[in-house]
């Protein structure tokens, strides 16, 4: 540690060090520092005329407790504890004042941080108990149950920040989290032993703070809600007692998987996906991976040197993704399926074997999947080609040519099934065991299925499993993520096209109301979720 990192730690664990420093030099509630929460420095008062000049429900419904540890997600909790106040339940907002995830802060500027999101907090004290957890006195012991937990929380946010699946625990990524975790854990079981909420609220729910403190409430039998973002604007994902980046849908798609698609429902799902392969701009997304407009399978056979041999074709996901973490079901881990895969494939020159290394590698820091396949074949067979994140090829175009899919857990798998191409899953994707895919749950099953669909190209699935297939998609695609007014990667626009009076006006109430009970944990049919509410403006 730095001397002045040593000074200011030191500082920061003697009495009113951080109160004074904030008195003399911060009276403008201004810091520099990567905690901020500009949104609230410049809407926070009209935040406030927006929910004082709305009307607002008595606070007489479930006692309801949001946490975030860090500023990205701080404002965006504060906004779902708003409208939750507005719709009548008594909220309680936890949080911890972390800029990084992933970098020691000393205790000094720590507190200060901590006091800024106090000073920008208090105004709402009058509608939300706001909950500094810094200040929160820990439990002594975490039950072994617990602490279990918070070392697989641990191990999963070294994965995920190191977007690798090799880890020691030496590394000092996983001595930080797990120190953070511990410290979470303790506070939040401590609070809620003092003072039980009826349901926890936390984004993801799987790393870092988050978890720590949705196993802490579990631990307590307490109802938690998770949730999460994808791609849709104004839609959001979200799991009652489950971790919603599992996209466990096993109840809603119990409901569904007899019915058939009208027209309509099919003609939407057409719009939505053709809108995810770059081919419409009419539906809205938040974000897309694919970069390069689709130029049709034939010329992508050209620009590859393809010849007429089958393609078998391996969309990866992301090294340490918290949509891959602990979904194995008979490998170590998706490196471990890649290389032995890839290695069988290697001999099997009657294929052509195309990997496509997910776009999102673009932005990662850990090892790519091309070096993990390096290091089982240095250098390629004729007959794989591997597509780097970075090379002007959409991968919609791959499945134009494809005649078998092998996938982890991608989201691709579902996609290229409604295309009836026959898929071998090997990770729990949530699509998996659905009527229309291949999986095993051991190695030797796995090769099994693999050599026969290799033998049996270019069957294709039947017209009742692609059937199947768009029924699931439409669901999951359609159904599944709820309206909701603010996305987190555009927060700021969203709340201007948004704004609280808005959303708890009787129009707001209509598009989302049903889904902020929902984040409340209350229980609601599917006959009331049925309706495909979408925003109108």
């Amino acid at each position: 540690m730095k001397v002045k990192s040593l000074l200011k730690d030191i500082a920061g664990h003697l009495p009113l060090t951080a109160e004074l420093k904030w008195a003399l030099r911060h009276r403008n509630g201004r810091i520099q520092s990567r905690f901020r929460l500009p949104l609230l420095e410049e809407r926070g008062a009209e935040l406030l005329r927006q929910l004082e000049t709305s009307a607002i429900s008595p606070a007489t419904g479930r006692q309801v407790f949001l946490f975030a540890s860090s500023h990205a997600w701080l404002m965006h909790i504060l906004l779902v504890g708003l409208t939750l106040r507005g719709l009548g339940y008594r909220v309680k907002l936890g949080y911890l004042p972390y800029g990084h995830y992933d970098r020691p802060v000393n205790r000094f500027d720590l507190r200060l941080q901590d006091l800024y999101a106090r000073h920008w907090l208090r105004p709402f004290e009058k509608y939300l108990e706001i909950v500094p957890f810094l200040s929160l006195p820990p439990a002594f012991l975490l039950p072994a149950a617990l602490q279990e937990a918070l070392e697989q929380i641990t191990l999963f946010d070294t994965q995920y920040i190191r977007q690798s699946e090799d880890i020691s625990p030496d590394d000092p990524i996983y001595a930080l989290r797990a120190k953070r975790n511990q410290a979470a854990a303790r506070r939040a079981l401590a609070f809620f032993r003092r003072q039980r909420p009826d349901v926890v609220i936390v984004p993801n729910g799987m790393i870092q703070e988050y978890a720590a403190v949705y196993e802490a409430a579990r631990f307590l039998a307490i109802p938690a809600v998770t949730y999460e973002f994808g791609e849709h604007n104004h839609r959001i994902w979200l799991g009652q007692n489950r971790l919603v980046i599992h996209h466990q849908i096993d109840e809603l798609w119990e409901s569904r998987k007899e019915r058939k698609l009208t027209s309509e429902q099919r003609r939407e799902l057409e719009e939505f996906l053709a809108g995810r392969q770059g081919l419409s701009t009419g539906e809205q997304f938040a974000h897309l991976w694919q970069k390069t407009s689709p130029e049709g399978g034939k010329k992508i056979r050209a620009t590859l040197g393809l010849d007429k041999r089958p393609v078998v074709l391996l969309p990866t996901n992301v090294l340490g993704d918290s949509a891959t973490l602990g979904l194995t079901v008979f490998s170590r881990s998706m490196s471990e399926w890649l290389q032995r895969v890839l290695v069988y494939l290697a001999r099997r020159t009657e294929v052509q074997v195309v990997v496509r290394i997910h776009p999102a590698e673009t932005w990662t820091v850990g090892p790519s999947v091309a070096e993990i396949i390096q290091q089982v074949l240095p250098q390629l067979p004729p007959h794989i080609r591997l597509i780097g994140p970075k090379e002007k090829i959409n991968t919609y175009d791959l499945m134009d040519i494809a005649d078998l899919a092998l996938v982890y857990t991608t989201t691709a798998g579902l996609e290229m099934a409604v295309r009836g191409l026959p898929v071998l899953v090997s990770g729990r994707a949530h699509y998996r065991g659905k009527g229309f895919t291949l999986e095993a749950d051991s190695w030797d099953e796995y090769f099994a299925k693999l050599d026969t669909a290799l033998k049996n190209i270019p069957q294709r699935l039947t017209p009742e499993q692609v059937e199947q297939a768009w029924n699931y998609a439409y669901t999951f695609f359609r159904e599944y993520p709820r309206p909701f007014p603010w996305h987190l990667e555009k927060i700021g626009q969203h709340i201007k096209e948004y704004p609280l009076s808005l959303v708890l006006s009787e129009e707001g109430r209509v598009q989302f109301e049903t889904t902020f009970r929902q984040l409340a944990g209350e229980r609601l049919s599917q006959q009331t979720l049925a309706a495909d509410e979408k925003p109108t403006r």
